[in-house]
């Protein structure tokens, strides 16, 4: 074994008491004093790379991801998703504890996030869960070539913002995370879909990535946490890894300086 191999250092991390252990949501916390968007992706897959099982990720996940799941949710401005994964998941708005609601009012956070949706086409359903179970209005980004139409379908239960850049047929993930900004809507989640997350990392827009691996196989042809044209190499920096007995890792990168 070469002397650069052989002195390779490994650490072994171990497991947190419980989801409750108050280091959890330190864990999670955003940075402070934010003047722009930042962005963090969560994401589940499988050990060979499958982010759906299914056709859903909510098929991978276990009471520790979805615990964390809602952690992340409660620390976040505004949850950033692709219309796909709205309408195959059936989302519905963001539902938080009276709790939850009050720690965040006093963090100077609305009580409940809204949810922004990316689409170019709006093509959303008018009586699914995304409009009918929510307490704040969700924000439909579209682009200029949709959004007079898409007012006029959705401008009573939702905001419909053109997000356009110099194509007027496309969502500009850079302008959608300015109109974000504008709000003070800094801390992005974002659960994806992967057509979505490729393009935050093709725009080098991803700050950080929590991705859990799920102790499962499916084989298949599951896509990946990230499928689009573009192929970039932003090198990540490890920030946590934490585990359950369950066996699922939770991992968290981000962006390298």
């Amino acid at each position: 074994m070469s002397d650069d191999i052989a002195g390779t250092q490994l650490t072994v991390l171990g497991p947190l008491d419980t989801v409750d252990d108050p280091r959890v949501r330190e864990l999670y916390a955003y940075p402070d004093d934010l003047q722009r968007c930042w962005v963090r992706g969560n994401m589940i897959a499988s050990l060979d790379g499958g982010a759906t099982s299914d056709g859903k990720s909510g098929g991978l996940g276990g009471t520790g991801d979805r615990a964390l799941f809602h952690i992340m949710r409660e620390a976040a401005d505004v949850i950033l998703m692709g219309a796909a994964t709205v309408r195959i998941e059936n989302y519905s708005g963001v539902q938080l504890s009276a709790v939850q609601r009050e720690a965040r009012q006093e963090r100077g956070q609305a009580e409940v996030p809204p949810i922004a949706v990316i689409t170019a086409s709006a093509n959303l359903d008018h009586d699914s869960l995304f409009f009918t179970r929510t307490d704040v209005a969700p924000l439909i980004l579209t682009c200029t070539n949709t959004v007079h139409d898409a007012q006029h379908r959705f401008g009573a239960v939702a905001e419909v913002i053109d997000a356009s850049g110099t194509d007027p047929g496309r969502v500009d993930a850079v302008v959608a995370l300015r109109i974000l900004a504008e709000r003070k809507l800094f801390r992005v989640l974002t659960e994806g879909g992967p057509q979505l997350l490729s393009t935050l990392i093709e725009n080098h827009l991803l700050d950080e990535l929590c991705l859990t691996v799920a102790p499962l196989l499916i084989g298949g042809v599951a896509r990946r946490i990230a499928t689009g044209p573009g192929q970039v190499h932003a090198q990540m920096r490890p920030a946590h890894l934490l585990t359950d007995h369950d066996g699922f890792l939770y991992t968290r990168y981000v962006r390298g300086l």
